[in-house]
Parts: structure tokens; C-alpha cells; sequence
């Protein structure tokens, strides 16, 4: 008869230890257990989501949630719909329109739809599992979590952000935290009030603010970047637009580009040193009421033992990986979710739910055939030119992936004889490195992002000035020992449909034509 004690300190063995059961972890359970793979999810507190619990601090995600949407035609309705719902996750039943009918829905709706998923589809995790340290085992991870032992051949870490990103300002102390800040505008009514930072935390913590304060200064080095520039939905949103009215409106709410240098009490005020950024280096000393620290959130390496700690991307937040989202020092180890976002920063959505559910898709079939020996999906298909344009036009008509994970995930054929292997939703770095030598890759792309006014483009709308169009469209490259010899842009179009003979079957047959396979 073994002990209470014993049975705590056996080690549970597992192939995949998932870390975390926000969206991310949940997500990979879901496909890992669709393999019927032997996987364990822990998590620390006592139920899914617990991220969105707290953030965003004022509860409106930026995650759109478009119920109505166009018909599709004669294809998979939700496969279609799927390209404007930024919360559901993959799965044969449970979507997130069932929670919420608002465009920017609430936070508290995403939880309880993460609880569900897991309850739904009896995801196997085991809550409040705070994970205490994460070594390396010779081929195996020993992990423990709240006085268990757990071996696993692979990590997995899907956590999320460990803690907020606190910039190095002399007397940062003196600001509050966004992790710890009051909802109610109302605590700010009258004050001078300095937002250190200048992305979507800091203008949702503005908003919130506007009816009470008496002056609001955003600040931080760099120029903000608005989402309708770069096309990146991690950059600042259209619905903040209240605060940048009210700046060039002259109400003395101001965005600030500039060095903080120091803070410092100055009676009951704090004093703000500055270096202007685009000032040729004018300094001023301004003074608020309140300083408010919105720089965003860093990942949590304090598991991790000395002798695999993963090493961190060049902005020092996330992790660096190689193009299968392993970790590049550490093997075995991999990220899930928010922290995949290094391979496509501010580019394609691997940020949000709507980016990583399709990278971890790919990813379960990458580690299927790294673990389980199973070959990487693909399907056959003909070269022919006009067999290979219905294929691929139907892939870019209708995918959600494709369409979401916009020039980061492609579809990839590759010489075979007798015809292509097709391979679908690859990241495109993957590909190359893995079929570089000769290969076709398929996905959606925008065009130039350094346009000077993006709601006033001039267009020529012919085939041949297709690498010209503005808005997301296809676009299909040739490689050639991982060296792009050749691509085909496809026109653009309002309804986000490519059929039309003469403007995208007719341009892509020619270029097929040509590839010389």
C-alpha cells in the first residue's frame, strides 16, 4: 500500500506536457487528443482563461466577433465564417457567437467560453498546478508542479505573459502598474495624468479616462502605429479614435514622443524629465497628478532551471524560435499561443486567438510526425496548369487560415513524381527550410504598408498592376533553393473573391505555365 506521500513524489509520464490552459493550451489539447496522443495540460489557477479574468483591465477585447456574415456559397459555412470570428476555437461544435452578439465583445464572455470548451470536449487538465520548475533530463523534462513530478519528451508552454514589461525609467516606482490600475475613471477626475506607453493598454486606459481627467499625455520613444497603416490588429485600434480627436482638437490631451528620463516626487506632484525624440533633443520637466504605466507584458522565464532556459527574442519579450515554434537552444521545448508571435512579429495575427489556433493546428501535425512517426499530411495533385489554378483559387477563396494568417501561413507544392505534393497551412520560413529546393507556395498578402493616406488609393485595376493592389490578395511565389524566382499577384477584390477569369484564373494559369516544374 503506497502512501499519500509516495503517490505525490511518483512521477506522471507523459509524451506532451502542456503549460497553461488559457485559449493556446486548450487549443493544442483539443488537437493533441483528436490523435489520440498522451498529453496533460497544467494550469495554475482553478479553471481556464485565467488571463482574461483580469485583462484587458476595462473588459472589451480588441478581438472582432462578426456574426453576420456574407453567404459563402457551396462551401463549409463555418470553414467561411471563421475568417471574421477572432475568439472561437477550432473544434466540430462549440463557437464563440453562441457567448456573444457584440462586435467587441466582453472579456467575461471569452471565459466562460473557454470553460466550456474544456468541459465540452473533456480536455484532460489539471488545475491549480502552479508549474515550479521546468529542467532538462537528458532526452526528457522533469517538471514540477504543486508537489507532483511530471517526465515528458516535449513541453509545451503555452502561459501566456508572465508579468508586466516595466521600462528601466529612474523612478518608475512612482507610476501604478496597468496590471493593478482602477476601472473607474472617476478616480482621475481633475488630475494631470501621464499614460507611459502608447499601444492598445494605454489608449484603452486613456479612453476610460477622458470623461474625469483634466490632461492626458501618452508617451513613449517611437511614433504610435495605427492598425489601418500597418494592418496589424496588435497595433492601436480604430475605437480609441476619441483620444486623438481630442488632441488635434486642441484640448490639450496630448501624444507625446519622447525619452522618460526620470521620475521624481515633487510635492504632491511627480515631475516627468523628458527628451524629445523628434525634437532634436529638446528636454522639458512636466508635472501630473498620476503617472500610469501601460508598456505592455513579458513572458515568465523563472521555471525554467539554469540549464534550459529559453533564449529570448531581440526585443527581449518573447521567446526566440526556429520555424516550427521550438525554441532555438532548448529541444523539445516549445510556445503555443501569444509567445509563437516572434516568427511573424507585427505582421500576421500569431498574436491572437484568430492566428494561433491555425499555427497550432499545423504545429499538432508537426509534432505527430516528430513523436508519433506519422508523415506530415499532404494530398496529391496535378501540375497541370489549369488543374493546379482551380486548386489553389478554391485554397484562397475559402480558407480561414490562409485569409487570417495572411504572409506568414501558405499553401506549398512540391515536385513528386507523377505530380505536387500539397501541403497545407505551412508557415512559409518552414517551407523553404524544409522544401526549399523547389517548391510553390500559395497565400494572401497585402500590399505596400508606407501608403500616405490609406483611405485614398489610387488604383489601376488590370491584371498587370496587380502587385500594385492595396488590399489583402493572392499571391503565388516559386522557389528555387530557398531563393524566390518567381511571383504572381492576383488583383484585389472588395468581396474577397478570386474566380474571375480574365483577372485571376487567366494571369495565374500563364504564370503556372512557366514555372517549368
Amino acid at each position: 500500500m503506497t502512501s499519500e506521500h509516495d503517490e505525490l513524489e511518483s512521477p506522471t509520464t507523459v509524451r506532451y506536457l502542456i503549460v497553461g490552459a488559457g485559449p493556446a493550451g486548450l487549443q493544442l489539447g483539443y488537437f493533441l487528443a483528436q490523435q489520440g496522443a498522451n498529453y496533460l495540460i497544467l494550469e495554475a489557477a482553478d479553471a481556464p482563461g485565467a488571463f482574461f479574468r483580469t485583462f484587458p483591465r476595462h473588459r472589451r477585447l480588441i478581438s472582432l466577433n462578426k456574426v453576420n456574415v456574407p453567404e459563402s456559397g457551396p462551401v463549409d459555412k463555418e470553414e467561411w465564417r471563421l475568417r471574421w470570428d477572432w475568439n472561437s476555437l477550432l473544434n466540430d461544435r462549440l463557437f464563440f457567437p453562441a457567448y456573444s452578439r457584440a462586435y467587441l465583445p466582453d472579456a467575461g464572455d471569452l471565459v466562460r467560453y473557454l470553460g466550456d470548451f474544456q468541459r465540452e470536449h473533456a480536455l484532460n487538465v489539471r488545475f491549480d498546478s502552479p508549474v515550479e520548475q521546468i529542467a532538462k533530463d537528458g532526452p526528457l523534462f522533469t517538471v514540477r508542479a504543486a508537489g507532483r513530478t511530471y517526465r515528458a519528451q516535449c513541453v509545451i508552454m503555452a502561459t501566456g505573459w508572465g508579468g508586466p514589461n516595466i521600462p528601466g525609467i529612474k523612478g518608475i516606482e512612482l507610476a501604478r502598474g496597468y496590471e493593478e490600475l482602477p476601472t473607474d475613471g472617476r478616480h482621475f477626475t481633475g488630475q494631470r495624468v501621464l499614460i507611459i506607453g502608447k499601444g492598445n493598454s494605454a489608449f484603452e486606459t486613456a479612453h476610460a479616462l477622458l470623461d474625469h481627467a483634466a490632461i492626458i499625455h501618452l508617451a513613449s520613444p517611437r511614433p504610435l502605429r495605427l492598425s489601418w497603416h500597418s494592418k496589424h490588429p496588435g497595433d492601436v485600434r480604430g475605437q480609441y479614435g476619441a483620444l486623438l480627436d481630442s488632441y488635434w482638437f486642441k484640448t490639450l490631451h496630448g501624444v507625446l514622443e519622447c525619452d522618460i528620463d526620470r521620475l521624481s516626487r515633487v510635492g504632491d506632484a511627480i515631475r516627468a524629465d523628458i527628451t524629445y525624440t523628434l525634437a532634436d533633443g529638446e528636454k522639458a520637466q512636466l508635472e501630473y497628478d498620476a503617472v500610469l504605466r501601460c508598456t505592455g507584458f513579458t513572458m515568465d522565464s523563472s521555471p525554467f532551471a539554469p540549464d534550459c532556459v529559453p533564449r529570448r527574442h531581440a526585443n527581449g519579450r518573447i521567446p526566440e524560435l526556429g520555424p516550427d515554434w521550438q525554441s532555438v537552444n532548448v529541444d523539445g521545448l516549445y510556445f503555443a499561443g501569444t509567445l509563437m508571435q516572434g516568427r511573424d512579429l507585427k505582421r500576421a495575427s500569431s498574436a491572437f486567438i484568430d492566428g494561433f489556433r491555425y499555427n497550432l493546428r499545423t504545429m499538432a501535425r508537426l509534432l505527430a510526425e516528430r513523436y508519433e512517426h506519422r508523415p506530415l499530411e499532404r494530398e496529391f495533385t496535378s501540375a497541370d496548369p489549369a488543374h493546379l489554378t482551380r486548386t489553389i483559387l478554391e485554397r484562397l477563396n475559402h480558407s480561414s487560415a490562409l485569409w487570417t494568417q495572411f504572409e506568414y501561413l501558405v499553401d506549398v507544392f512540391v515536385p513528386e513524381p507523377g505530380g505536387l505534393a500539397h501541403y497545407r497551412e505551412l508557415p512559409e520560413d518552414y517551407a523553404l527550410s524544409r522544401f526549399g529546393g523547389r517548391c510553390l507556395t500559395a497565400g494572401l498578402r497585402w500590399g505596400p504598408r508606407d501608403l500616405p493616406d490609406v483611405f485614398a488609393i489610387r488604383r489601376e485595376p488590370v491584371p498587370e498592376k496587380a502587385h500594385e493592389s492595396a488590399f489583402i490578395h493572392p499571391v503565388v511565389r516559386s522557389w528555387r533553393g530557398g531563393e524566390l524566382v518567381g511571383e504572381q499577384h492576383l488583383l484585389e477584390d472588395l468581396s474577397a473573391r478570386w474566380h474571375d477569369e480574365a483577372r485571376h484564373a487567366a494571369p495565374l494559369r500563364g504564370f503556372l505555365a512557366g514555372v517549368g516544374w
